[in-house]
Order: C-alpha cells, then sequence, then structure tokens
C-alpha cells in the first residue's frame, strides 16, 4: 500500500481529501492518504503546494515524486533540498479556463466595449468602430500549453498571432519568434499583448521600461500569468504617458493586492483577483492519480518540470 502525503495546507487538504481517495480507489490503487507524515522515509508520493509548511524533502528518501497542485512552479524550483522529480499540474479544465480568460479580455479590448459599458449617459458615441481581428496584431508572450491554447484560439477568431518563447518553437498559425530581437519584432508589431510566460530570473521585469516603450502608442498589455514579468512602476509610468493605453492584470507580486496599490484606482487599469484559470479538484485528481499510476508502472512522469530552466 501506498504512502500519498498530502502537503498543501489545511484548505486543500480539506478539498483534496475524499476525491483523491475516490480516484485512487477507482485506478485501482490501495494508498494510504494523510496531511501529516511522522514518518517521511515512509512516504511514496507528495502531493504539493506552497502553502504548506513543508521545506526539507530531504527526509523524504523514498519519495518517487512531489505532485504539485499548481501550474506556476516557481516558488518550488529553487528549493535545494528538491532533488526528487517535480510534476507540475497541467489539466484541460486550467486550459480551457486561461483560454476563456484570454479570448475575452481580447475581444473586449479590441472591440472598445469599455466605452460603451461606462458610458451609459445618453452620447451616441458610433464614432468608436473596432478594427476587424484581421488588422488586430496580438503578441503571445510565451508559448507552452496555456499560450499555445490561447494563441490558436485566437487565431481562430483571425487575429495575426505572434508568438514568442525563450527556445524557438513551432505552431501552425502562430508566427513564432523567439530571441531578444525577436521579442522587440513582436512587441514593436502588437497592438494588444498577452503575458503567459513562466517567472524565472531571466523573465522577471521583462516588461520593463525600454520593452514598454516599444509598443505601438495605446497598445494593450493582459497579464494572467505572473505578476513580478511586469516592472510596475514602469508601467504605471506607460499608463500615465498614454503609451499604453491600458492594462488588464490578474496576477500580482503581492496577493491580494493591496488596498492602496495605485492599480486600484488608476483609470487605464483593470484589476482581476487571480481567476483567469483555477484547478478544479475533480480533474486535478485524476491527474495526480495518473503520475502515480505512472510512477509506479515505471513510465515517465507527464509534466515533468526542467529544475535548470525552472518551468
Amino acid at each position: 500500500m501506498l504512502n500519498i502525503h498530502v502537503s498543501a495546507g489545511p484548505e486543500n487538504w480539506a478539498e483534496y481529501r475524499e476525491p483523491l481517495a475516490a480516484a485512487l480507489a477507482r485506478a485501482g490503487i490501495a494508498a494510504r492518504l494523510s496531511d501529516e507524515a511522522p514518518d517521511p522515509s515512509a512516504v511514496d508520493y507528495i502531493v504539493y503546494a506552497p502553502a504548506s509548511g513543508l521545506r526539507d524533502f530531504s527526509p523524504y528518501t523514498r519519495a518517487k515524486a512531489v505532485l504539485s497542485l499548481w501550474a506556476g512552479v516557481e516558488k518550488i524550483v529553487p528549493n535545494p533540498t528538491l532533488t526528487m522529480p517535480l510534476a507540475r499540474m497541467v489539466n484541460n479544465e486550467l486550459t480551457e479556463g486561461m483560454v476563456e480568460y484570454v479570448v475575452g479580455h481580447v475581444l473586449r479590448h479590441h472591440l472598445g466595449m469599455d466605452a460603451h459599458i461606462h458610458g451609459q449617459d445618453g452620447v451616441w458615441r458610433n464614432h468608436i468602430l473596432p478594427s476587424l481581428a484581421r488588422e488586430r496584431p496580438v503578441a503571445m508572450l510565451g508559448l507552452g500549453e496555456l499560450g499555445a491554447a490561447s494563441a490558436r484560439a485566437l487565431a481562430a477568431l483571425n487575429f495575426p498571432v505572434m508568438g514568442w518563447s525563450r527556445n524557438p518553437k513551432e505552431i501552425a498559425g502562430i508566427d513564432c519568434h523567439s530571441g531578444e530581437a525577436g521579442l522587440d519584432h513582436v512587441l514593436s508589431t502588437a497592438a494588444i499583448a498577452v503575458l503567459l510566460l513562466p517567472l524565472t530570473a531571466g523573465t522577471t521585469n521583462l516588461m520593463n521600461a525600454r520593452r514598454l516603450a516599444l509598443m505601438p502608442k495605446g497598445a494593450v498589455i493582459i497579464n494572467p500569468g505572473r505578476g513580478p514579468l511586469i516592472d510596475d512602476e514602469a508601467l504605471l509610468a506607460a499608463l500615465d504617458r498614454g503609451q499604453i493605453g491600458h492594462a488588464t492584470l490578474d496576477v500580482f507580486r503581492t496577493e491580494p493586492l493591496p488596498a492602496v496599490h495605485p492599480y486600484w484606482a488608476h483609470p487605464r487599469v483593470t484589476v482581476t483577483p487571480h481567476i483567469a484559470a483555477d484547478t478544479r479538484v475533480p480533474s486535478a485528481c485524476e491527474k495526480l492519480v495518473e503520475n502515480i499510476r505512472r510512477g509506479e508502472a515505471g513510465e515517465p512522469f507527464l509534466n515533468l518540470v526542467d529544475m535548470a530552466r525552472g518551468y
């Protein structure tokens, strides 16, 4: 019988305990689930979220893998005691949620919806006419699972989509770029930029003053990826002078975003409370169980993190 330690905080333990046990039973995997590990050396798998107090993985000498409940792993990767395989959470529902958020806000800005939603004052603003999607270039920064799916959805609506990633990629229907020159080209062309990059040392403050200045005047930033991808002071300055026309932000350096933060009151900023994509418990349990099954069968784990790259 396997010992599975769910080290993800009391809220996640309460939410995952029964669905995960049921998913294991359906898969025919005999296992003990516990949110405690009195003998770490007896644990076979760790289901993990940084909300837990677990910081030292070195006593878990038998553990075959750490299975994260989060898609982002930037808070886990730097841990020097994490020497066993780490798998991040990727599931269809999380991807669907992100695609819907990205497409919804791209269309909102593309169609100029805010002018009408907030303009119910008797003024007939029929001079505010949207361009066609094919006339509105969109940059997708980050072409992982979420970025690629969002890029394909926008391309299907006839937006010219340019993708950028640190390493070269090819995605049918997407104009893909990489490297510094590629990033400058994509940003200098895009009317809307969507940020879905992992957070690493190389992507922290990626959208700094220089790169924001590359974008066409009045361009829009949509960030459902990671808060520190943006230099906040540089973005506020670019918004104040109209270089950036609007920023829709779902993620922040500090969450919840403090009530005194200038983003809340800025007329060119939309704050959403980290709701772009969430992990749904039933489908997440199926992914966790599939990786446990793979571990026991000696098969490769799904969604393994490259610890050197940080994602």
